[in-house]
């Protein structure tokens, strides 16, 4: 199964605990982009709209393209009070849309299931010229590396998943090598920011967090089920209280 499909299975539990995104990050897209009444724009990726209600409230008409059915009726209904917002049930590659006639397309921790020479290609097609492609990611990080914690669910994490790819909080080479390709497909005006957000979990709800993820989820079961049970225990160990401290980076660049 496509691991996008995944978040699929439960879009409840994916719209309660995956993170919201800061004010400001908002603020910034849409002076950048300028977009607002009479403008359009795309989201691709829309899950259960977490980024989605800030660019609806600006007036324009915003199409959003999601691959999980569930997940798409989910944000049918959840902004079914727009009247200028609709949903495409279907993947990014296979969308159709007349070239040169969108404002703003973004994307909200989804852009990097799509390959890349198909992606950035096909959003710089589907601008006008002076529009804005908007990427950003929420990159959660567990703790600190000094924190006693943190260095128990590493240890976790390597005994059940020891190809698992270590989380770097600051991944200064992941975020030049966006850049690096918004700049290589033609864009221009190339920005990059971040914020940063902290939140708390108990050992419950930081579990019920792993669950929306495509890697987690597609654990085999019995792994899956002691891996949440040691995870579990370590928090529980430490006052039932996680701390993660997100980092979002968001990328800018105009047609």
């Amino acid at each position: 199964m496509d691991k996008r499909l995944t978040f699929n299975e439960d879009a409840a539990n994916y719209d309660k605990w995956r993170p919201a995104y800061c004010a400001e990050l908002f603020q910034d897209i849409i002076a950048y982009s300028r977009i607002g009444q009479g403008r359009k724009a795309i989201e691709i990726g829309i899950g259960t709209g977490q980024a989605t209600r800030p660019f609806l409230e600006t007036g324009c008409e915003l199409a959003a393209i999601e691959l999980g059915q569930e997940l798409a009726e989910y944000s049918r209904l959840k902004f079914r009070e727009y009247k200028k917002f609709s949903v495409h049930n279907s993947t990014f590659e296979e969308f159709t849309g007349p070239d040169d006639s969108v404002d703003l397309i973004y994307s909200a921790t989804a852009f990097h299931w799509i390959p890349e020479d198909v992606g950035y290609p096909k959003a710089f097609e589907l601008l006008k010229t002076g529009g804005t492609l908007a990427l950003f990611w929420n990159r959660p990080f567990a703790a600190r590396e000094d924190d006693e914690l943190h260095q128990h669910i590493q240890r976790i994490y390597q005994q059940y998943r020891p190809s698992n790819t270590k989380l770097i909080e600051h991944d200064t080479e992941r975020y030049n090598a966006i850049s690096q390709n918004l700049h290589t497909y033609g864009f221009r005006d190339v920005q990059l920011k971040l914020y940063h957000l902290t939140r708390s979990f108990s050992s419950a709800d930081y579990i019920a967090l792993l669950n929306t993820y495509s890697d987690h989820r597609s654990m085999p079961p019995a792994i899956k089920e002691s891996f949440e049970d040691e995870i579990r225990a370590a928090i529980l160990q430490s006052g039932d209280i996680l701390n993660v401290y997100d980092t979002i980076d968001l990328h800018l660049g105009r047609k």
